[in-house]
């Protein structure tokens, strides 16, 4: 079975003279730097998609007692990013068919470090809420466009970019959770410095961007446009080399073969204006769309429930403070080599069902641990959570190998993520209720658990062979 990789290339170099007009132009010096650029760029924005939320998940005990927060507030907090994500996240491709895709994740880095800045100094719960609302909203654009971004500029390593990216994702997100109580403690001990200091990063992650800002995309409609004008060029001089043919003799056969030839260049190029002005696909016709977003939800909310919640309960179990954030940031870095191989492995597949069903068998032993003996297995319990944290590199992956082309890729990121983060917001809502209630994290993680049948299902539904706009053809 070919890689997802190889069809890709083969299907652009053989039908879209436009992507023959795009590799030749990878071949130029400006064109291959922008491209290095643009690595360094993904790698920095993947790296600050998670920092805001595991910085706060390391120091939650200690923000809420700074904030006076009750355990259901506290909930409501570490429900405010997938809120966020489906509110700003299902914006992103109309802003980045009006502004670029570039200029949008430029200004969601601007946004994140704004944000950062802004929340432990915000004066009280709703002012934090609100300047982690800011933060979120450059998060939530940037989480949709980055496989729209790696679909355009490097359709022949979608796989190996999206385990990049994610790589990245995870790496950021470790680090935040096993560095920010040992930075706290180094900047004096107060929460609030200890939340500010990530906000460097993000500011770092500006720089890269502002090259892509300005013309990133009108240099891809421009190449479009230039590869319909060289098929219109070449099929009126096929049509005149017919014609000439047919003048000094030539037999008939051969004229007519070339003048169908130059018909069918001509096609071609009218195929590719239309493609331009083709209507929005009607996504929520794909029953793999709907299976993927619902996936994405519940892979998000095992995501936002572990990332909100479990260093809390390693340190109700008796673990101290910096080793229940260093025990987060295994789950979390336990991403970081597999986010590049899942996606590598899953775009060799034909079905992305047998990952699915490894992930969440690892997440219920994972979830098992925690319920019987939290302490006495933490770092087993960690490494299994890891794995099944990896989800969502994978959730990202099938979301590229589900859609044929650029435009199909952004109308089903946006879908599957906006939908997804909407399902995943009331799960760490209702464990923070939960907790509160019944006093205990016995409940909570009885929750967790159960999610995780349903993600199981749906995934294998969401990881069959076929894509969004055959479906949506179909029905």
């Amino acid at each position: 079975m070919p890689s997802e990789e190889t069809r890709t290339l083969t299907s652009t170099t053989v039908t879209d003279p436009a992507a023959q007009d795009t590799a030749e132009a990878d071949a130029s010096p400006t064109r291959a730097w922008r491209r290095r650029l643009l690595v360094v760029a993904i790698v920095l924005a993947a790296l600050n998609l998670r920092p805001a939320i595991t910085s706060l998940g390391a120091l939650l005990e200690e923000v809420r007692d700074g904030l006076g927060m009750s355990g259901s507030v506290a909930g409501l907090l570490t429900s405010v990013p997938p809120l966020c994500f489906a509110v700003f996240g299902v914006t992103a491709p109309r802003l980045a068919r009006r502004f670029g895709a570039g200029a949008v994740v430029c200004a969601g880095m601007a946004a994140i470090t704004a944000g950062l800045l802004i929340r432990p100094y915000a004066g009280g719960t709703p002012g934090f809420l609100a300047a982690s609302a800011l933060a979120l909203m450059g998060i939530a654009v940037s989480n949709v466009l980055m496989p729209v971004i790696v679909k355009r500029w490097f359709p022949d390593r979608v796989g190996s970019m999206t385990g990049l990216y994610s790589m990245a994702l995870a790496c950021g997100t470790a680090v935040a959770a096993a560095a920010t109580v040992p930075l706290t403690d180094a900047l004096g001990g107060d929460w609030q410095p200890g939340l500010t200091v990530w906000a460097a990063l993000a500011a770092a992650a500006v720089l890269p961007w502002l090259p892509f800002v300005r013309n990133g995309e009108r240099t891809g409609a421009a190449r479009g446009a230039s590869a319909r004008g060289a098929a219109g060029r070449e099929a009126a001089g096929r049509g005149a080399s017919a014609r000439e043919a047919a003048e000094q003799g030539a037999p008939a056969r051969e004229a007519a073969d070339r003048d169908a030839s130059a018909r069918g260049a001509s096609a071609e190029a009218g195929a590719g204006t239309a493609g331009a002005e083709r209507p929005a696909l009607r996504i929520t016709r794909s029953r793999t769309a709907w299976a993927l977003a619902v996936f994405f939800g519940l892979q998000a909310t095992a995501a936002y429930i572990t990332m909100g919640w479990v260093a809390q309960i390693f340190r109700d179990a008796g673990v101290a403070a910096g080793t229940a954030g260093v025990l987060l940031a295994v789950i979390m870095a336990m991403g970081i080599p597999l986010a590049f191989v899942i996606p590598r492995v899953a775009t060799r597949l034909p079905s992305q069902g047998p990952i699915v069903l490894v992930l969440g068998v690892c997440g219920l032993a994972g979830y098992a641990g925690l319920y019987f003996a939290p302490a006495g297995g933490a770092w087993l319990w960690a490494l299994l959570l890891g794995v099944s944290n990896c989800a969502f590199p994978l959730a990202l992956t099938m979301v590229g190998m589900r859609a044929r082309t650029g435009s199909g890729v952004a109308q089903l990121s946006a879908f599957a993520q906006s939908t997804g983060y909407l399902i995943s917001i009331p799960g760490p809502l209702l464990v923070g209720v939960l907790y509160q209630h019944s006093g205990g994290w016995g409940l909570p993680i009885a929750l967790m658990a159960a999610l995780m049948v349903p993600q199981m299902l749906v995934g294998v539904l969401a990881g069959r062979d076929r894509t969004v706009e055959d479906e949506a053809a179909a029905r």
